[in-house]
């Protein structure tokens, strides 16, 4: 099962991380987890919001360029090692990880990492068959 990612291209500028955390606050919509890489030239500021399909409206009707990306989440134990056994699992599966980064908080003692591949439903099958627990929009609250 994939989540939705909303990914927002920005100019390299003081304050467009604030507009849209801001733009996202005013209009009520809740982030889980939010990553930014950056160039020289230009960010990109990935975020999994409780209403993607709101925000991305909201976000667009500001001007701002954005794509949704299908993500999956994955429940990693929170204990030394952790990652790495599930890192492990993907490496041996000959799955390139494109990026990854964690979800605000924890549910029920684990932590939760994002994961964008190529292929999220060959990554959901292979974690399934190793017995490494999904997360879905729901576990996150996500509408």
């Amino acid at each position: 099962m994939t989540i939705p990612q909303i990914s927002v291209f920005l100019e390299n500028k003081a304050g467009q991380l604030a507009d849209i955390t801001g733009i996202l606050s005013e209009n009520q919509v809740n982030m889980r987890a939010i990553n930014i890489a950056e160039t020289a030239d230009y960010g990109v500021l990935r975020l999994i919001v409780d209403d993607s399909s709101r925000a991305s409206s909201i976000l667009l009707e500001q001007g701002f360029i954005l794509t949704m990306t299908p993500v999956v989440g994955v429940a990693v134990s929170d204990t030394p090692g952790g990652l790495s056994k599930v890192l492990s699992v993907i490496s041996r599966a000959g799955i390139d990880v494109e990026y990854m980064y964690s979800v605000f908080g924890q549910k029920n003692g684990q932590a939760c990492m994002i994961f964008r591949v190529a292929d999220t439903e060959g990554l959901s099958a292979v974690l399934d068959e190793n017995g490494i627990g999904t997360i879905t929009g729901e576990d996150l609250g996500l509408h």
